[in-house]
């Protein structure tokens, strides 16, 4: 075999990886999004409360959220395909158990299980992938790769939709269980290992401090939706977040091997790359839940056309994704970061002033706005990816790949519900707009 034959095969076999790795990826975002639309619908079937409905879109998010820093360190002590072989059985037995739950216990079990593989699934994909990409194609990747999360989002709320209004909402786990059985088939063929840092410590106490600070917190922000802020309800868990949060930032600066080091969070690219992560998702999340409940109340529209009516968001998502990756490579991340975030907030500041107006028509009131979010948090994403993982060393992706993650399910849950305070639906979505220009503005100046 001649050397350039020899490239054609790698190249061949990177890019298969990197579909496999992809795809595991955009599930598990897609499982994050994909009870949202057809929520209502398992209310009714299981005869549920509002709490219940509550716990039951969290207990995924919680338990992903909670554990992403616990699963990068396994994934970085272990080695990156264990670990995310391990994280694809879990998340493969829970997908299968869900969809025959009989109630609400099974169902919620089902769920947070699901979650725990994930957690340990997302960080070593990223180990994996940096195995799989020596530099500098490893940065062209995590451009792509960047993109990946706020596409499984979309796909989840416009599939559950359709999914659950012509089949059933059980169906929408088909797709998780599929994906994680074919990735468990095709991991040993296309994905190489990755060598196991021996030397390194769990760092439990740090483990136990973060998931339960993590967990407790977000618990507490979710449940105000339904309970106000003074409430004991509310106030134990945060106040007990907050507290284990800081018993951990404490703990961590003082360990020998933390689970998460200080300065690692210190670096002001990274910290403002994670906050363009954060504030990127928050919108997202934030736009399909203020619209989805606003067609179908204030116009009353069917999941259907509430679905269909995302369809250019999907679009202009795929269209930015792909464009972002040549654009970071010709202007660099910290341009197309800046640029994407600005463009988000023109978006959310159009569907904040004419989205939610019931006597504006689609065309006019909804679809500029539908089209500017995606294609700036689409090129944010990417660009802050890259931004994010830039000079972390091999031993330490597993744990970038948790920060990452944690970044991305911080918007969704802790800004999400501080946001939503604000009063009106239009004031939530001006000032998530304006979080992301001021990030931009930041992202620009930063050397």
């Amino acid at each position: 075999m001649t050397a350039t034959d020899a490239a054609r095969v790698a190249t061949v076999q990177q890019r298969c990886a990197f579909v496999l790795l992809g795809g595991v990826q955009t599930t598990l975002i897609f499982t994050l999004a994909a009870l949202a639309v057809p929520l209502p619908l398992i209310g009714r079937e299981l005869g549920l409360n509002r709490a219940d409905l509550i716990l039951l879109s969290a207990a995924y998010g919680l338990t992903f959220a909670g554990l992403l820093l616990f699963g990068g360190r396994l994934a970085d002590r272990y080695g990156g395909r264990r670990a995310l072989t391990a994280g694809l059985v879990l998340f493969a037995a829970a997908s299968a158990a869900a969809p025959l739950a009989p109630g609400i216990g099974t169902l919620l079990a089902a769920r947070f299980a699901q979650g725990a593989g994930a957690a340990l699934i997302a960080p070593a994909a990223m180990a994996v992938l940096r195995a799989v990409f020596p530099s500098p194609a490893y940065g062209r990747a995590m451009a792509t790769w960047g993109g990946l999360s706020i596409l499984g989002a979309t796909a989840g709320n416009l599939l559950s939709g359709v999914i659950s209004a012509l089949l059933s909402w059980r169906w929408t786990f088909a797709v998780p269980l599929v994906v994680a059985l074919a990735a468990l088939a095709l991991t040993p063929r296309l994905l190489p290992d990755t060598t196991p840092s021996r030397g390194r410590t769990l760092d439990l106490p740090g483990a136990l401090l973060a998931t339960a600070g993590i967990t407790l917190a977000s618990y507490g922000l979710v449940v105000t939706d339904a309970r106000p802020w003074s409430s004991a309800g509310v106030l134990v868990p945060l106040l007990g977040g907050a507290a284990l949060l800081a018993a951990f930032w404490y703990a961590e600066r003082r360990a020998r091997d933390p689970l998460l080091p200080p300065r690692f969070l210190l670096d002001r690219r990274r910290a403002l790359a994670l906050a363009a992560i954060a504030l990127s998702a928050c919108g997202t999340a934030m736009t399909f839940v203020v619209l989805s409940l606003h067609l179908q109340q204030a116009r009353d529209w069917s999941q259907l056309q509430t679905s269909a009516a995302f369809v250019p968001f999907a679009v202009a998502l795929v269209a930015s994704s792909r464009a972002a990756g040549p654009l970071i490579g010709r202007y660099g991340a910290r341009t197309v970061t800046a640029a994407g975030l600005g463009t988000g907030a023109a978006g959310l500041a159009l569907l904040a002033l004419t989205g939610i107006d019931a006597h504006l028509s689609y065309g006019y009131g909804l679809l500029p706005g539908l089209v500017l979010l995606p294609a700036g948090t689409a090129a944010a994403f990417a660009g802050a990816a890259v931004l994010a993982t830039e000079g972390v060393p091999q031993q330490q992706m597993g744990l970038a790949g948790g920060v990452l993650n944690t970044a991305m399910e911080f918007g969704p849950t802790v800004l999400f519900a501080i946001l939503l305070t604000l009063g009106s639906d239009a004031w939530s979505l001006a000032a998530t707009g304006a979080g992301l220009a001021l990030v931009a503005l930041l992202t620009h100046r930063t050397q």
